[in-house]
């Protein structure tokens, strides 16, 4: 049996939304399959508990009150068509330039 090969819909720098939470996020890395705790899994209601089997990100994510890194499936994402940038503070060392929707890694620091 082969494998199947996962690819990401969505790629880093990315800003993305929540499809159901009030939040929005820019990616920073993406696990092709889920990748943290079994805890972390289980903590998740049953009933909107995401399939393992597909991408998983890791997102410097914003509310209007708070900032926080979150771990989110690909179906619970959605790209965010605002254009707006984040205020998260940690995406400045990570991305530089923000432009056409979009966060561009930073270069190599000498």
């Amino acid at each position: 049996m082969q494998a199947q090969s996962r690819h990401a819909k969505y790629s880093l720098g990315q800003v993305v939304r929540h499809r159901s939470r009030p939040f929005r996020g820019v990616i920073f890395d993406v696990d092709p399959e889920f990748a943290n705790t079994e805890e972390w899994y289980e903590s998740i209601p049953e009933d909107s508990r995401p399939d393992r089997d597909q991408p998983f990100y890791h997102l410097f994510a914003e509310t209007e009150a708070t900032y926080y890194v979150a771990y989110v499936s690909e179906q619970n994402l959605e790209l965010d068509v605002s254009g707006e940038p984040l205020d998260h503070p940690e995406v400045g060392d990570m991305f530089s330039a923000f432009q056409d929707g979009r966060y561009f890694l930073a270069g190599p620091v000498n």
